[in-house]
């Protein structure tokens, strides 16, 4: 093998691409350097104990099932909630499909926007009759158990009913879902995140101290639909490469108001961080650290549920190692809102997105990209 071609290898092994897609899922599971486990069987351990392993596609399951090695092509869904007790039905303010090639060595990252206007199919464990509306309603229509209790992984399964519909995908090979909480404690536990800003951003949430911004008298009044209901100053996150803490970042990557593109911006945002993340988590400082990395394997841990099909999610971060992140491929799914009478009622894709679909189903992203250049996320 030439040197060059050696080196080429070597910067693959780096920064695998199943470390980004489990810092995409809330999950730093283990490190690859120059192709070695550094973190110890001890930390692995602990840390495949530590995530909640639990059926999310209901009676069908997903698809591999465990019936056999993990093999391409694979499709993955992730599910992004705001932390909240089982006396809230769960919104899916983030979801993202993962397209693992057959040949095991490219994956696609799409982001499906949560104010998406699709059809939810009816769901008989909730009585759901069905309705056309924004998809983020779809995991609180399928999470509802009774006595005004909500079950997120019931949610997830009609979620993932609704996306196949959407998509065409027949199942998923592998799912989880994340609270964002979970994602400021992995940061925390890191030491922050290096990241470049590529737009001014004005935080709806939060003053510059990272305290909530209070909400004015008016909006204050049970019912009182405001829309942006908060006053006082707002932290700024200015153009440039920063290092923020976790709150920051949790903050920064939920922003969408105020934003030229709204959430396909703060879908660009989310796949920034992501990568940032995934680096920062596999610099020396965290992976040399026992200390560190033994937190942030603990804090991914408690953020994420996952189902593999019937493989573990060590099973799943091996089966994707030889992935470098140069390999992954972010994609951006374009579309514009729904006017009637007025009001904006959501949002819908460009009717390319049909022929998208279906080169994700049939394993053949590499041409539809060649023909749809615009489809690339150039930006991050």
């Amino acid at each position: 093998m030439a040197k060059s071609s050696r080196r080429r290898a070597a910067a693959r092994r780096h920064v695998p691409l199943w470390a980004t897609l489990c810092a995409i899922s809330g999950c730093v599971l283990m490190v690859l350097s120059g192709g070695a486990l550094i973190s110890s069987q001890v930390l692995v351990a602990r840390y495949a104990g530590a995530v909640s392993t639990q059926n999310l596609f209901g009676d069908g399951g997903a698809a591999s099932q465990g019936q056999s090695d993990i093999e391409g092509p694979l499709n993955i869904l992730l599910a992004g909630i705001d932390p909240r007790d089982d006396t809230q039905a769960p919104r899916s303010d983030s979801i993202i499909v993962v397209h693992i090639s057959a040949a095991m060595d490219q994956a696609y990252v799409f982001s499906i926007p949560r104010d998406l206007v699709v059809d939810i199919p009816p769901f008989a464990k909730t009585g759901f009759q069905g309705q056309r509306t924004k998809i983020n309603a779809a995991m609180a229509a399928g999470s509802s158990v009774g006595n005004g209790k909500h079950d997120v992984t019931q949610g997830f399964e009609l979620l993932a009913k609704t996306v196949s519909q959407l998509t065409g995908i027949k199942k998923f090979d592998a799912g989880a879902i994340v609270n964002f909480g979970g994602f400021k404690q992995i940061v925390d536990a890191m030491g922050g995140v290096t990241m470049t800003i590529d737009q001014n951003v004005k935080s709806e949430h939060l003053r510059p101290d990272g305290k909530h911004r209070p909400k004015s008298a008016a909006c204050q009044r049970p019912q009182s639909g405001c829309d942006h209901p908060y006053i006082g100053p707002q932290k700024e996150y200015k153009k440039g490469t920063y290092h923020l803490e976790g709150w920051e970042a949790l903050d920064y990557v939920r922003q969408r108001y105020g934003l030229p593109k709204s959430d396909y911006d703060r879908q660009r945002h989310q796949q920034q961080f992501i990568k940032a993340m995934a680096a920062q988590a596999l610099s020396k400082d965290v992976v040399t650290n026992p200390i560190k990395l033994d937190k942030v394997l603990k804090a991914a841990g408690k953020s994420l549920i996952f189902d593999g099909g019937g493989h573990s999610v060590v099973d799943w971060g091996l089966a994707l190692k030889g992935i470098g992140s140069q390999d992954m491929m972010l994609v951006k799914l374009t579309g514009g809102g729904i006017i009637e009478n007025g009001r904006y009622q959501g949002e819908q894709l460009e009717a390319s997105s049909t022929d998208f679909f279906a080169a994700v189903r049939n394993d053949r992203i590499p041409d539809f990209l060649l023909q749809n250049p615009e489809y690339l996320n150039s930006s991050v």
